[in-house]
Parts: structure tokens; sequence; C-alpha cells
């Protein structure tokens, strides 16, 4: 391209020097006639002065029409320029075009680094989610074994005294109160009225209630599911309910307030059960 526009310059050129060259002779005739006719008028200094003048006029548009090589050097010059023009805008072009790959490659690994930020913060959270997990489960585990690793309690004689009635949930027993044959979910220890209830194991104090069969009665909750019963008391207000007792503690008196067994000597009526099921007191009582 650069060497096809520097032939059509050199081609326009030429033309521009010839219109330049006719133009000056045709100038040159105009002014030689200009001259003759002057001189035909004037005297013969003034004559000189003005073929001077009109020698020096030729001179200098001869010497700035026909010097092809400050001619071509400006020409080249300013090809030289357009040429540079253009390179630089074709490198203007290219370094834009890198600048844009540079700022869409930048673009692209900010996003792939993002996105391997965003799963990397995924896995954490998984993993602390796991770790979480896990942890929640150990405890759980850890609450299991602690319940596994309580012992039954151990209970003791609320009162001292023998036992008159024995527990029969299987078999029959007479009531002398009622005259008949029943079934007793407890066992009654002989014990005079006033003699000291004491608590049979550590508990807390469940309820204080009058029950219609058994009169004036405490119950305590134990761990493992456990509860002691004390009835047919005669008072109860050496505790609460809701209040923490240990073993041995006095909680209550023995009385004669159980309909069912009003007839019987004196005594407590104590059962003991787990999980609301009715056990042999018997087989626990040390």
């Amino acid at each position: 391209m650069r060497r096809e526009r520097r032939g059509l310059g050199k081609n326009n050129l030429d033309f521009k020097r010839i219109l330049y060259i006719a133009g000056g002779i045709l100038s040159i005739s105009i002014i030689t006639f200009i001259s003759i006719f002057i001189l035909n008028g004037v005297g013969g200094e003034e004559q000189q002065q003005i073929a001077k003048f009109n020698t020096s006029i030729v001179n200098e548009y001869q010497t700035n029409m026909l010097n092809d090589t400050d001619f071509d050097n400006t020409t080249e010059e300013t090809s030289s320029q357009m040429g540079k023009t253009v390179n630089e805008v074709e490198e203007s072009e290219a370094s834009s075009s890198e600048d844009e790959n540079t700022v869409i490659q930048e673009e692209t690994e900010g996003t792939t680094k993002y996105a391997v930020n965003t799963s990397n913060m995924e896995e954490n959270t998984v993993k602390e989610s796991n770790a979480s997990t896990k942890q929640e489960e150990t405890a759980v585990e850890e609450k299991v074994e602690e319940k596994e690793e309580v012992k039954d309690p151990e209970f003791k004689r609320p009162v001292e005294g023998d036992i008159i009635r024995e527990y029969a949930k299987e078999n029959l027993v007479y009531s002398a109160t009622l005259d008949e044959w029943i079934t007793h979910n407890g066992i009654d220890l002989a014990a005079e009225k006033t003699s000291v209830v004491r608590a049979s194991a550590d508990g807390t104090v469940k309820s204080i209630k009058n029950d219609p069969r058994y009169g004036l009665t405490v119950v305590i909750e134990h761990t493992n599911g456990f509860q002691t019963i004390y009835s047919n008391l005669l008072t109860a207000e050496f505790v609460e309910e809701g209040e923490e007792v240990k073993q041995g503690d006095t909680i209550a008196t023995v009385g004669n307030t159980a309909t069912f067994e009003i007839a019987d000597e004196s005594h407590l009526h104590f059962e003991i059960l787990k999980n609301n099921e009715s056990l042999d007191p018997e087989l626990y009582l040390k």
C-alpha cells in the first residue's frame, strides 16, 4: 500500500511540475513583454533597476519551482509522517486489543478465583456443619452414657418397724377394714402415731395430697424413674412440693388417715414405683 501511494504521489508531482513550468514560462513572457514596454518609456538607470528586479523574480521562481530535491524531500517527509500516523494507529489499536484481552483475562481469572473461593467456602461450611453435627452426636452419646451410668437409688426403711401387711399385687390379702380380700401395692410398716417418717432415698418432693383411700400422702421422685409413696400420715409440714430431700431427712409423721386401713394398727403405708409400675418394696429396702 505504501509503495502504491508513493507511485501515485510521484505522478501527481510530475503533473504539478509541468503545470508550474508552463505557468512560469507564461509569467516570464508576460514580465518580459511588460519590461520591454516600460523600457521604451523610461530612462537608462530605471531600465536597469527594473531589469534586475525582473531577473531576481525569475531566478527566485525558477529556484523554488525547479528544485526537485527539496520538493521530493518535503513530499517524502509528509509521506513518512502519514505512514507513521498509520502505524501509530495500528499500534494503538493493537495495544487497545491487548489491553482488552488483558482485562478480559483478569476478569476471567478473578471470576475463576471467586468461584474457587466460593467453592472452598462451601466446602469449609460443609466441613464445619459436619463437625458440628459430630459434636452434637458426641454430646448426645455422652448424655446417653451418663444416663446409663446413673445408678438406681438405694432405699432404706422410712420408719423402724415390722411389716404387718406384705406386698400383694398378684395375690390377694385380707382387709379387716373392708372385710374382703384385696390387692396391696405396698407394705405396711408398724409405727406409733407421730413417729418420724424419713425420706427413703435422695429425691425431690413431687406432691403432697389427701388420697381418698390412703389419706395424707407424700410422693418423692428419685433417679431412673423411681418414686416412693408415704401414706396414712398425720402431718407433712416438714417439706414442700418441689423441695429436694436427702436420704434420712424428716418428711412427715405417722397418723391414721387411710380410710381403707383405718381398722388396722398404727402404721405407715409405703410403696416403691418405677416408671409408674408398682414394685415389691421388700426387694429394695436395706
